[in-house]
């Protein structure tokens, strides 16, 4: 596994919610033709040879046009040579560890696949749905195959973890099941109106005149709605209710975890500006309380760090060739000069806009959430 993308490897193989991981069940396609389905032959070359098995372009091709259904946000790192070997060296390892998975694992993989399959789906319309498949040359039942052969890795991966072991992951990841009901109103380094970048110390004065007024005995719902520059809560009157405190950017979400109930913080900087905060309720986590489906969530963070550890110590010793073909420098250098300012970090630039107007770029607040799906990370 390349260590520079493990971080996209764990996103990707954490949660299903956020949709899993790399890999496919690609095998000879089926094409619809006068309304029948032929099989038709794979004779494509063999891009990767492994233990037990190999992957041939036309599968590692439908491996990437997955991979652009549901995490769009990859489409453009696609191109990159170390990119596609990380991504054909992942595919290998689900192929190979849902090949040697229990048939138990299998069962509960493709029952779960497809209830969340089916969530996914149902979150977006038909005619939108229909068109992301279609820019794609994909089929529901390719998604499927798709979901299908992660969820029964990780089913097969969560035989076995304890009691135990889900209480000391939970320990290390409170944060994850903590919530707390936040009021705050946003002093943004940018003005909205006008996108100009504030001084800091002008942001900071406007903000203490808003702690001010709250601490005069004003609302604080109308002061929000008045003064707050978060798009995501000022029309709520600055509440984010509920919200797992590990949504939020760490100053937000260590206030969010410390300040007394009902009192008034002095203003609070993070990456976006300074905020003025109150805590109107917080459910500190619990290990006997959590609900069945925070429990699995537990187990597939357990999972999924066995995956990763299989990715970094085993992976390389079942792999035998990777043959892929390389990209033609020319074509990449003028891509680079042509989509330099609409590439990744031009994508990243785009985000933090977005997002600086509201509390979390984690979780998109005051924008929607991504990751999901995306089509999907987690983190």
């Amino acid at each position: 596994m390349l260590a520079k993308y493990k971080k996209v490897g764990k996103v990707l193989s954490v949660g299903l919610v956020a949709v899993l991981s790399l890999s496919l069940l690609a095998a000879c396609g089926k094409k619809e033709e006068g309304g029948k389905a032929t099989e038709s032959k794979d004779t494509s070359a063999v891009v990767a040879t492994y233990d037990g098995g190999t992957i041939t372009a036309n599968e590692f091709d439908l491996e990437q046009r997955v991979m652009k259904f549901l995490y769009p946000e990859y489409a453009q790192m696609m191109d990159m040579d170390d990119f596609k070997e990380y991504l054909v060296k992942q595919e290998v390892a689900y192929e190979y560890l849902s090949g040697k998975a229990s048939e138990e694992a299998k069962t509960a993989g493709a029952k779960t696949a497809s209830e969340q399959f089916d969530k996914m789906k149902a979150q977006v319309k038909e005619d939108q749905w229909a068109e992301m498949l279609k820019a794609q040359n994909l089929t529901d039942q390719n998604i499927k195959d798709y979901m299908t052969r992660i969820m029964t890795v990780i089913k097969d991966k969560e035989t076995g973890i304890t009691e135990d072991a889900m209480k000391a992951e939970f320990e290390k990841n409170k944060d994850q099941f903590t919530t707390a009901s936040v009021r705050h109103v946003l002093i943004n380094f940018t003005d909205p109106k006008t996108q100009k970048e504030r001084k800091k110390e002008d942001a900071l004065k406007i903000a203490k005149e808003v702690k001010a007024k709250l601490d005069g005995g004003a609302d604080f719902a109308e002061i929000a709605k008045k003064y707050s520059e978060d798009p995501g809560s000022a029309d709520k009157g600055g509440l984010y209710e509920n919200t797992p405190v590990s949504t939020w950017v760490e100053a937000f979400k260590e206030a969010a975890k410390t300040l007394p109930l009902n009192k008034i913080s002095d203003p609070i900087e993070t990456e976006y500006g300074y905020h003025i905060m109150k805590v109107e309720a917080r459910t500190e986590a619990d290990f006997s309380k959590l609900t069945a489906e925070q429990k699995e969530t537990l187990k597939s963070q357990l999972a999924a760090a066995e995956i990763d550890t299989f990715m970094q110590k085993d992976l390389e010793k079942i792999i035998k060739e990777v043959k892929l073909p390389k990209t033609d420098k020319k074509e990449e250098e003028n891509k680079g000069t042509t989509e330099g300012k609409t590439g990744t970090e031009g994508t990243k630039t785009n985000e933090s806009k977005t997002d600086s107007k509201g509390t979390d770029a984690k979780t998109d607040q005051g924008t929607s959430d991504a990751k999901t799906e995306e089509g999907t990370s987690s983190k």
